[in-house]
């Protein structure tokens, strides 16, 4: 089976349409549909079928998948190691982030690359954990967040690596009758305005695990995933909320602990099985848990996870 019809395949798996595939690949449609009419005779199987006007894959064309995942791989990985025999890992590497994390990790990502010959070309990408799969079709790494009871991300095409783990407080305004405590119930503030980010995002998923633990149910009245945006409403004393710890930043602010439940969302590394096998991506994996034990240290003192 040829190769760069494997990978027109693949990208067909993450895409989901011929057209999108065409569009990623600089091809027509038709010529996508050529390829894979001939892949699928050199397979000797049908991997297509049909779905309403669309193409969905079979069995097999989901198995081939994953072997297709395997051979790119290879391929990446050989081309990586020739470029080793030159020297250091080099290359560039394309990272997916969340606003947030990139905020906390992504300086500090750049610093320990210097001098690597490891290029990183970093975006932000405002998604939830499970859009993952999708964004591996533009990505090598993805660094996503989700609630700490929450699955893993991991899939037979994904790895997914839990990488720190940071605890999610509650925020209140200035002067705020319980903001002389050293935490507080979520039950103490039954009766508050909540304000919280879209449904799907791990604080939200955070806020709905507590109140299913304290069978107390928070009144949400405003939904915004912007954290700075969160932090002047409250500010302002129009709510109160949840927020990650490293991302509190709104000098006034009263930031307090949950007390009696586990409050936290866990940073997620997520990459193509066996990806980590070029030395450009295993070069800035190992720089993400560089800064990240950093960050740890230097703010909670509770070092790996």
């Amino acid at each position: 089976m040829n190769a760069e019809r494997l990978r027109i395949l693949r990208e067909l798996a993450d895409r989901g349409t011929v057209a999108a595939t065409a569009t990623a690949l600089s091809m027509t449609p038709s010529a996508v549909s050529q390829q894979l009419k001939i892949l699928a005779r050199e397979a000797g199987v049908d991997l297509l079928e049909p779905d309403g006007r669309r193409l969905r894959l079979t069995d097999a064309g989901r198995a081939l998948v994953v072997r297709a995942d395997d051979v790119v791989a290879a391929l990446d990985r050989a081309d990586a190691e020739m470029q080793a025999y030159r020297g250091s890992p080099r290359g560039t590497v394309r990272v997916a982030l969340f606003p947030s994390g990139a905020a906390l990790l992504l300086p500090r990502l750049f610093t320990a690359l210097a001098g690597s010959g490891v290029d990183v070309e970093a975006r932000d990408e405002d998604l939830p954990a499970s859009s993952v799969p999708a964004l591996l079709a533009d990505y090598d790494v993805v660094l996503t967040h989700r609630d700490e009871r929450a699955p893993e991300s991991s899939s037979p095409r994904v790895t997914a690596e839990p990488l720190m783990r940071e605890p999610i407080d509650i925020i209140l305004p200035p002067e705020h009758v319980l903001g002389g405590q050293d935490a507080v119930r979520l039950e103490q503030l039954a009766d508050a305005a909540w304000i919280s980010v879209r449904g799907g995002f791990p604080v939200d998923d955070v806020l709905l695990s507590v109140a299913a633990a304290t069978g107390v149910q928070p009144r949400v009245v405003h939904r915004i995933n912007d954290f700075r945006v969160i932090e002047e409403m409250v500010f302002a004393g129009h709510g109160v909320a949840l927020l990650p710890r490293h991302a509190v930043a709104r000098p006034g602010v009263v930031r307090l602990p949950l007390a009696g439940v586990r409050a936290a969302r866990i940073y997620e590394l997520a990459r193509r099985s066996a990806a980590d096998r070029s030395p450009a991506v295993a070069r800035v994996l190992e720089g993400f848990r560089e800064v990240s034990l950093q960050v740890q240290r230097r703010t909670d003192g509770t070092g790996p996870m």
